[in-house]
Parts: C-alpha cells; sequence; structure tokens
C-alpha cells in the first residue's frame, strides 16, 4: 500500500523534482487502492521522461549551481548541461590504474533519477544538515554494489562559483569507512532483513492503518519493515558525501529519499557484536 502511494506521489510531481532539487515540502498524492502497480510505474517513469525533455531545452539557473542538490538533480536530468558539467578528460581510477575519458566517450548518466528515490547513509542525525550548506567546495556521489563489494566514486568540486564532476574513482568495500555497514547491507537486502530486524520493530511516523497525517509511535511486526520503502535494493544503492565524516560508531542511518517530494524514511541499525540489525523505523 504505501510503496504504491509513493509511486504515486513521484508519478505527479516528478517536474517539480528534477527542476528544484530535493525539498522538504510534501505533495498530497492520489488515491493509490484502484491502480494496478504496473500502471502506476509506466505512469511515473512517462511523467519523468517528459520532465526530462523540459529540462534539456530549459538553461539551469545561475542560482542552482549554489546548492549542490539543485545542480545534480539538473545534472541527471540534463544531457547538454551534464556534459558541459564534466571535466574532460575525465580521470577514472580502477584496478590500480587511470584511464583518461574524452568527451566523446562519455554517456548520459541519469543515476537515480529513473528509480524516483535516492539513499543517503549518516551515523547521526546532525549529519543531515550538510545536504543543506551552500559553503560545500566537494562533493562525492557514491554508487555503491552491494553484491560486486565495490563503491563507485563521482567526485564534485565547486570553483568560480559552478559545479564540476572532475573523476571517477573505484573502491572497495574495505576501503570504505562504512566496510562493515555495506557488507552487511549486502546480506541484509539479499535476505530481505530475515534474521536481522528487531522483532517487535520500533516505528515512527504516519499510523499504517489510519489517515497519512497522524504520527504516531508504537511497534510493527519485523516482517513489515519493508513495506515502508519504495522497493527492497537488489545491486545498488547510493550514497552522497556532503562533508559528513564516519567514524567506527555502533549506529547507522540509511534514510531513503523520495525525488519528487521530499517524503523520507530512515532505517536505524545498531552494531550487535560484528553484525548490525534494524531497530527502528522513521517515516516522514
Amino acid at each position: 500500500m504505501r510503496k504504491v502511494f509513493l509511486l504515486v506521489v513521484c508519478a505527479c510531481t516528478a517536474m517539480i523534482a528534477i527542476t528544484t532539487g530535493c525539498t522538504n515540502k510534501k505533495v498530497e498524492g492520489a488515491d493509490s487502492t484502484t491502480a494496478d502497480s504496473s500502471e502506476v510505474g509506466d505512469a511515473a517513469i512517462d511523467s519523468v521522461d517528459s520532465a526530462a525533455e523540459v529540462i534539456a531545452s530549459t538553461p539551469m539557473p545561475k542560482a542552482a549551481d549554489q546548492l549542490f542538490d539543485d545542480f545534480f538533480f539538473n545534472f541527471i536530468a540534463n544531457k547538454k548541461l551534464q556534459r558541459n558539467r564534466i571535466k574532460f578528460p575525465l580521470p577514472v581510477v580502477r584496478n590500480n590504474g587511470t584511464q583518461k575519458l574524452q568527451k566523446g566517450q562519455w554517456k548520459m548518466d541519469s543515476f537515480f533519477r529513473p528509480q524516483g528515490y535516492y539513499t543517503l547513509i549518516f551515523d547521526k542525525e546532525a549529519q543531515m544538515k550538510y545536504s543543506k550548506s551552500t559553503d560545500l567546495d566537494s562533493v562525492i556521489v557514491e554508487k555503491i554494489y552491494l553484491r560486486k563489494g565495490i563503491v563507485e566514486q563521482y567526485w564534485f568540486d565547486h570553483q568560480d562559483g559552478i559545479w564540476e564532476l572532475n573523476k571517477i574513482r573505484d573502491i572497495s568495500f574495505k576501503e570504505s569507512y562504512n566496510a562493515s555497514f555495506f557488507s552487511f547491507l549486502s546480506r541484509f537486502f539479499a535476505n530481505r532483513g530475515k534474521g536481522f530486524v528487531k522483532n517487535p520493530l520500533a516505528y515512527t511516523g504516519p499510523d499504517p492503518n489510519g489517515e497519512e497525517v497522524a504520527t504516531i509511535n508504537t511497534t510493527i511486526p519485523a516482517d513489515e519493515w519493508s513495506s515502508f520503502l519504495p522497493e527492497i535494493p537488489g545491486e545498488m544503492i547510493y550514497n552522497i558525501l556532503y562533508g559528513q565524516k564516519y567514524t567506527e560508531t555502533d549506529r547507522k542511518i540509511l534514510t531513503f529519499r523520495g525525488l519528487a517530494n521530499g517524503a523520507e524514511t530512515q532505517l536505524i541499525f545498531k552494531r550487535h557484536g560484528k553484525d548490525w540489525r534494524l531497530e527502528k523505523i522513521v517515516a516522514y
């Protein structure tokens, strides 16, 4: 039920998402009880594609370069802008070697735009404010390949008032500050959370059985954890490093954030010995 609701909202407001970036503004969705999931998915794709056509023919406002998120959501929707905001020849560092990617070799990368949401990882809530900073000089967007054990990092810098992609670098899970957590997530999602969810599971957010606007603190059965997500990731999740510094902490927050309306679900994990467990869900 909640998955379909999120897809409907994404479809209805995709245009807003791409032109302005992620915000915390909520947009009301249509009643999803009568919608077929495949039809909703097709509608979302069509809406995003239509929005992309408009964005591709519209110059990005200069003000969008002040906030990385505003820039990036234009970057992943506008083919012309994307090519113009890459420093070619682009160094690609992988397998202990560096290749130089020429402009003619670049293919449009939509990153997480087609799926309608992205993920972020934090040690604590205070780190979430970094994404709203206009004083950032560098940001790294990570593609985390869960089954391959590889993190593909896209390095952006902010110089002369504009954001540009200046390097791509691959690292293994063991080279990341989130090494143990990434390895755990690979098993967690592959097994659909079985054996790694506290039962009952603490929950804060809209009443699952009532009005969307009502916020409650309760518990839910462990096997219902995934019903609050747009989907269970398979091959890949994303992370954006705005400057948050990771440490060997016993707590991680995996955030699912919708592109269209800023709808957000936080999965709060705690370490138990050498492994992790999902302890709480917070939904906005």
